[in-house]
């Protein structure tokens, strides 16, 4: 195996999300480090929620990408402190979100107001960029999206939920 550190993470930062295809595992901020050893390759990553079951696919892609590239031994090693949290998520990632139609986490982890009824957040339609949204369900299409629906333009959409 010849290939330097910054080679493999630019190997597995090519790896898209399967639930989210437009944005990749580097820019969700799941891919955390890669240490090369004699005789294999480790690569850590941080679930993002708890079941997701987009990490079972990170996992399998990371270990095919490798493969592809003459690395055989792959050891995937999961870590869960710190937590994840989408403050780990890249501007560029945040972009491609609101593109793709789904709103971006408001910046900053606390969003714990939906547990105690207090104070809503803004979340912008990704559509129109309007403000006046209204909270439809907790629960989106996947586990870390919630329903959304927007007062101007009327459509619907997911906002990726924070943590």
């Amino acid at each position: 195996m010849n290939y330097t550190k910054e080679q493999i993470w630019k190997f597995l930062a090519e790896i898209p999300d399967p639930e989210i295809p437009v944005i990749t595992i580097e820019e969700l901020g799941v891919l955390r480090d890669v240490e090369i050893q004699p005789e294999k390759v480790i690569v850590t990553i941080t679930p993002t929620y708890t079941g997701c079951p987009a990490m079972k696919l990170f996992e399998d892609e990371i270990i095919l990408a490798l493969k592809n590239k003459g690395i055989e031994n792959v050891e995937l090693k999961m870590v869960y402190s710190p937590a994840w949290t989408t403050d780990w998520m890249t501007e560029k990632a945040r972009e491609k979100l609101t593109q793709y139609g789904i709103a971006p986490p408001v910046k900053g982890t606390q969003d714990k107001g939906v547990l105690f009824s207090s104070g809503s957040k803004v979340v912008k339609c990704p559509r129109c960029n309007s403000e006046n949204t209204t909270l439809k369900s907790q629960f989106g299409s996947t586990a870390c999206k919630a329903l959304y629906r927007c007062n101007d333009c009327l459509e619907p959409f997911d906002y990726f939920k924070c943590i």
